[in-house]
């Protein structure tokens, strides 16, 4: 059983990678190109990239980013509450004031970043009509040259 290794010079040069393209998604860029918006409104996603032209009218994120942004926060949250009851003493009232407004923040300043990042993964993997536009756009690219 032998192991094969790829050179980084037999690299498939369209090969698109996970993280770099999530993390793209995450900072509102484009998973493909990372120089236009991801995002026209809170969180619309623009039809194409227009800087690269990169297609995003069939993205599926639907709801799994919310679903990661209450995992996130809940987390923060519960643990922030659960720290605070037992090293602190601190009034009911300012648990009320806190606790709520601190979700309500980090929701909203996690959705869009969250939903970015999922769009971006799709685009890595060739989900939802991704990959076929990927491969549409290469023979367009080769074709030219």
């Amino acid at each position: 059983m032998s192991l094969t290794i790829k050179s980084a010079a037999a690299a498939d040069p369209h090969e698109v990678k996970v993280i770099p393209a999530m993390r793209r998604g995450f900072l509102n860029r484009c998973p493909a190109c990372n120089r236009g918006r991801l995002f026209g409104r809170f969180l619309k996603v623009v039809d194409h990239c227009e800087s690269c032209g990169t297609e995003f009218h069939h993205h599926r994120a639907d709801d799994l980013p919310p679903y990661l942004v209450i995992f996130i926060v809940g987390h923060l949250v519960g643990y922030g509450i659960l720290m605070t009851e037992t090293r602190l003493e601190v009034p009911m009232w300012v648990h009320l004031a806190t606790w709520p407004a601190l979700t309500l923040i980090l929701c909203l300043a996690l959705l869009q970043p969250v939903k970015g990042a999922v769009v971006g993964l799709q685009y890595a993997l060739g989900m939802h009509g991704f990959g076929a536009a990927r491969t549409k756009k290469i023979a367009d690219e080769d074709n030219l040259t």
